[in-house]
């Protein structure tokens, strides 16, 4: 995808979504998305206890640091690009964590309803 493909789901200029740790499929801190990311990691989500229980209970642990991969582990209140599908099970499941919407990818409406994301933005008033 091209720069003009990456904008978020109001077809605005991504924001970054976290540097700290530094997230995204590409490691940019944005919720970059090519047709390389298979698993649509589009959603700036805020990491919960909840959430991050959820996921480990999915066989996706994102709590635990796996230091060969430059994987710091996720802690509640941390920002990660999290995949749409994974979001939206979640979110079906009654566990999904809050959204940054600027900094949620376009393609993850592909995945997940607008009324959803809406739901769940902190950043839309």
């Amino acid at each position: 995808m091209s720069e003009e493909d990456q904008l978020n789901i109001f077809n605005e200029p991504l924001e970054a979504c976290s540097f700290d740790p530094v997230t995204g499929f590409f490691r940019s801190g944005c919720c970059e998305t090519s047709e390389q990311d298979t698993g649509s990691h589009t959603v700036c989500a805020i990491m919960t206890e909840e959430f991050l229980k959820f996921s480990k209970s999915k066989g996706n642990d994102l709590s635990t640091p796996v230091p060969a991969f430059g994987f710091p582990g996720l802690n509640s209140g941390d920002r990660w690009c999290l995949c749409a599908a994974r979001w939206l099970e979640a979110y079906e499941a009654g566990s999904a964590p809050s959204i940054i919407a600027r900094a949620t990818h376009r393609r993850a409406l592909e995945i997940i309803p607008m009324e959803a994301m809406k739901e769940f933005s902190l950043d839309i008033l």
